[in-house]
């Protein structure tokens, strides 16, 4: 029996998460696994319920389950909140600090079918098939913060961008021991010609490659890096980056797929590993079955493979989702003229059929 907390979240995010725990059932009846699914709050909803955007309980569950689904936490109505309290920080945040996870995975891969859905070339894409590792847990968004007054009366910001050896050593093994079962070539990605972070996370992750003779290592500098995503995507293996570099560059692939739809995610590392769509919770579209579950769907293929060890059964919700696209059933946001336009609930029941 596997134990999985679902923490659907805020937005679309319970829309899509419903429709990935229906598929995981369907692969659980298929290949005869038994898996339980626990159900609880997180984000906006969990702060509007209990007045904290990570309770207690919720905790609790995720550090006794064997894989976390999580769907999205956000939206306008929680913007004026102070940080601490704010779904983004509060929440989503603090459950990847609090479970040590560090390494988050997102591969970009571009379905045959969808090569005409990307607003690039079908030829620059074509066969793009990547996956950024980004450090999760150090860098701008978990460095100190404040504020101070000025006397002019305006304000100074300041962030602290911090990582240490043990940080970026961790991140870059993760990357070289991917790398080994793709096609031995790893991207590092930093801004070595202005910041200090950068010169170290360059040191590191050179003295490191040593130990890995069978994978090719390169170094890139991240302005040249989101340059090169767009003009030559197929160059890439797997890439590796800090905190920021990565969440910008892995929302910037999702143009070479189509959609963030189609972009799942792995946070791994600690004890429990936590699995999500890449995208928000877009509550301009919530309610109105809409959205895109394809992106929860494959990360809960990607819970099956990495938390799990069940790679048969991940391979089979990848071939489903395949097999779907290819017959020409679209979501809104992959809508082009002669396909056939499905609601969320609808794309996942074609893919629990293929099951």
């Amino acid at each position: 029996m596997y134990k999985i907390a679902v923490l659907p979240g805020d937005g679309i995010g319970s829309e899509v998460t419903v429709q990935a725990v229906r598929v995981l059932e369907a692969v659980g009846r298929r290949f005869k696994r038994e898996f339980t699914f626990s159900e609880a709050l997180v984000g906006g909803a969990a702060y509007d319920a209990t007045g904290t955007p990570l309770p207690g309980e919720t905790l609790d569950l995720c550090l006794s389950s064997d894989a976390i689904l999580f769907g999205a936490a956000g939206g306008p109505k929680w913007d004026s909140l102070p940080p601490q309290l704010r779904p983004e920080a509060g929440g989503i945040l603090s459950l990847r600090k609090e479970l040590g996870l560090f390494a988050n995975l997102r591969p970009v891969r571009v379905f045959p079918s969808l090569e005409n859905a990307s607003t690039l070339k079908p030829e620059v894409v074509a066969g793009v098939d990547l996956l950024i590792v980004r450090e999760l847990t150090g860098g701008l968004y978990f460095g100190k913060k404040h504020r101070e007054n000025l006397p002019d009366g305006s304000f100074r910001a300041v962030d602290t961008l911090e990582y240490t050896t043990f940080e970026i050593e961790r991140i870059t093994r993760v990357a070289f021991d991917l790398a080994r079962k793709r096609r031995k070539k790893v991207t590092s990605v930093d801004k070595a010609n202005v910041l200090e972070s950068s010169r170290l996370w360059r040191e590191v992750v050179t003295a490191l490659g040593l130990e890995y003779q069978d994978v090719s290592l390169d170094h890139m500098y991240v302005d040249n890096c989101a340059m090169q995503l767009i003009k030559n995507p197929k160059q890439f293996d797997v890439l590796v980056t800090e905190n920021m570099f990565g969440d910008i560059l892995s929302d910037q692939a999702s143009v070479l797929c189509g959609s963030l739809g189609m972009l799942a995610s792995a946070s791994i590392g600690g004890r429990t590993g936590l699995y999500e769509p890449a995208h928000g919770s877009a509550p301009d579209i919530t309610g109105q079955q809409l959205a895109n579950p394809i992106a929860s769907i494959l990360s809960g293929a990607m819970l099956l493979r990495f938390s799990l060890d069940l790679g048969e059964e991940a391979d089979c919700i990848e071939r489903a989702v395949t097999e779907v696209l290819d017959l020409g059933f679209r979501t809104a946001d992959l809508m082009e003229q002669g396909k056939t336009r499905v609601n969320t609930a609808e794309m996942a029941d074609l893919i629990i059929e293929r099951i």
